[in-house]
């Protein structure tokens, strides 16, 4: 993972599975993110038993169909995008990765023209 180091200390949240659902790596915003759940501990873990009802059924649809899921949330008072899309392996897909951004409380909007 050498040529792809920058990915451990990007300013996000970034974990990947494979199409079954298994967490494959996690980068240091995502073992801290998930730290009370086991944080790097959860790699070969199944996401699926990660998450309680509606979000287990939800994950195994995105799996099943590999339909992105984009939506937004608060945690402790911070707003955060989290967008889970999926992952390719020479043409074939191979799963998801999950990317957890903080936002600011305001921001701005830009319709680009073009």
């Amino acid at each position: 993972m050498a040529d792809n180091q920058w990915v451990r200390e990007y300013k996000a949240s970034i974990m990947v599975c494979d199409a079954q659902g298994t967490i494959l790596e996690m980068n240091e915003g995502a073992e801290a993110g998930y730290a009370s759940d086991g944080g790097r501990q959860l790699i070969g873990a199944n996401v699926l038993d990660c998450h309680p009802e509606p979000s287990r059924t939800q994950l195994e649809q995105m799996l099943g169909t590999g339909q992105p899921h984009v939506y937004t949330i608060e945690k402790r008072g911070q707003k955060k995008l989290v967008y889970q899309a999926p992952w390719y392996a020479e043409g074939r897909y191979a799963g998801f990765v999950e990317m957890v951004l903080d936002l600011p409380a305001e921001m701005p909007h830009f319709i680009r023209q073009g």
